[in-house]
């Protein structure tokens, strides 16, 4: 993988990350690293749902992609806060 494909994932993972928590009610009590890595692995997971539903390349913006991996990210948002927060109390 080229320097510029790790970088646009770390990007896109950071978006999809924090759009992730936006959703998320409460406040999230992980640091943004995890926050990027679940946004990555949302990301890669979400396109592979999207590309087996067939709507993963679509005229214009591929919204129902982008919602499969914001909800994916948000899904991993709210069990990692779940998680980290019971190891640190």
């Amino acid at each position: 993988m080229a320097v510029t494909g790790i970088i646009s994932a770390v990007i896109v993972g950071l978006v999809i990350g924090v759009l992730g928590r936006l959703v998320v009610p409460g406040r999230q009590n992980i640091p943004i690293w995890l926050t990027v890595v679940i946004g990555v692995v949302a990301a890669l997971i979400g396109t592979a749902i999207a590309t087996v539903l067939g709507v993963a390349s679509t005229r214009g913006v591929d919204w129902i992609e982008l919602i499969i991996q914001i909800a994916l990210a948000a899904v991993g948002v709210a069990f990692a806060a779940g998680q980290y927060g019971r190891r640190r109390s």
